[in-house]
């Protein structure tokens, strides 16, 4: 059987499982839309890589196939129901055991914690999450909401499922280069919404339960309290100044990874491509140069971005006693004994001016290296920008005055 017509089978297959199984196997989110959107996304990416026809096609039966086992039970091992149900479809079109082999692999694969061990299971991993990088994750995440709260038999908290998708975003990682330059940036502005709104829910609980704390100890309890202890005004002060360095620490990082994500491909492209031809167009040599120049600048202060400083990791008690030590940042004294940190801990807790005074040096030296992030990443922008132009312009006219 060649292999346009296996994929239209295996189309018409799994669509005719999804409209025939029975009504309670009918799930919000994983249902025949959702195997439609992997397929489609796999497809995105494959052409990208431009498969090999076995390769494409392994791929394209996976997809189909990666969560039909939620047809045949629960979402326990539902891969290798899946896996199965392959396999046993697969043996009846007279299938190749090479492409068997593959098929149950990549199903397997996306199975969390992810283990991708191939480029295809690579690709039908990313497909499979693609929705997380994307505008239609706000969507999903309610689908995904209602069919975790039916099997629980109960409503989640907003808080609590907030902070549970942070946790898996930032634990789930694309696997192809491809996916992480397309959707790394999406992934990290959903990210972004998801804090945004846990913080509303957290200072919205953080009101309420000063507004209980101050009422009038009388029966109709309808006085409220909305006044806010100077204290507890400085530690949010603290906390949401912290909190929004660290977000623009991570943004710098990202912005950092995807500069050398693309030119770290349009090195390997000059190197494996271009620079073959060069003797037969010498024409394209200073264009070339002025390309690998841009792209060497841009990596290198990208990763001077992300590059970690190293401190002396000690402090004496001296330097507790005049109230010069910050302890609340790891390289002042991840390199001494656990009694000692306790002791400076205890004294600095004991002092809320020295309490605070940490705090505040902790939140200014977070300032100074953003800071510096900030004005490298800016730096490795504009050589990318203003060297892309001019490679760009030095190779047309290379060609035109050739």
């Amino acid at each position: 059987m060649n292999t346009n017509a296996l994929m239209d089978l295996v189309a018409a297959y799994v669509r005719n499982l999804y409209a025939t199984a029975p009504a309670e196997t009918q799930l919000p989110y994983h249902n025949l839309g959702h195997v439609e959107g992997v397929v489609q996304a796999a497809v995105q990416i494959s052409d990208h890589y431009q498969l090999e026809e076995e390769d494409y096609t392994a791929v394209y039966v996976a997809a189909w196939f990666h969560d039909v086992g939620y047809l045949t039970g629960a979402a326990e091992q539902h891969e290798m129901r899946g896996a199965a149900l392959a396999e046993k479809w697969l043996r009846e079109q007279n299938a190749a055991e090479s492409l068997i082999m593959k098929v149950k692999g990549c199903i397997m694969a996306t199975r969390l914690p992810q283990s991708p061990n191939t480029l295809i299971e690579q690709i039908i991993c990313d497909a499979d999450l693609f929705h997380m990088g994307t505008e239609r994750f706000k969507e999903t995440n309610k689908q995904v909401r209602k069919e975790v709260e039916a099997r629980l038999g109960c409503a989640l908290p907003d808080d609590k499922w907030y902070a549970g998708n942070i946790e898996m975003l930032q634990r789930q990682q694309y696997h192809t280069d491809y996916a992480r330059t397309l959707l790394q940036q999406g992934k990290e502005e959903n990210i972004k919404k998801l804090r945004e709104k846990l913080d509303k829910k957290e200072h919205k609980a953080m009101e309420t339960n000063s507004e209980i704390k101050g009422k009038e100890k009388d029966k109709e309890h309808k006085k409220k309290d909305k006044g806010m202890k100077p204290e507890r005004g400085v530690e949010t002060m603290f906390r949401t100044t912290s909190t929004n360095h660290l977000r623009l620490s991570e943004m710098a990082d990202n912005k950092a990874h995807i500069m050398i994500t693309v030119n770290s491909i349009i090195v390997s492209v000059l190197v494996s491509l271009l620079f073959r031809k060069l003797e037969d167009n010498t024409n394209l040599i200073i264009p070339a140069i002025l390309t690998m120049a841009t792209s060497l600048i841009s990596i290198v202060f990208a990763i001077l971005v992300t590059r970690p400083n190293v401190t002396q990791g000690t402090f004496t008690k001296e330097d507790i006693t005049s109230k010069r030590a910050n302890l609340l940042f790891f390289g002042n004294f991840y390199r001494m004994s656990l009694d000692d940190y306790e002791w400076g801990i205890n004294e600095m807790m004991k002092d809320s001016e020295f309490l605070y005074g940490s705090m505040t040096r902790d939140i200014y030296n977070l300032g100074v290296v953003l800071g510096r992030k900030y004005k490298l990443l800016r730096i490795a922008y504009n050589v990318f920008m203003f060297g892309f132009v001019i490679s760009s312009l030095s190779f047309v006219l290379a060609i035109i005055i050739r």
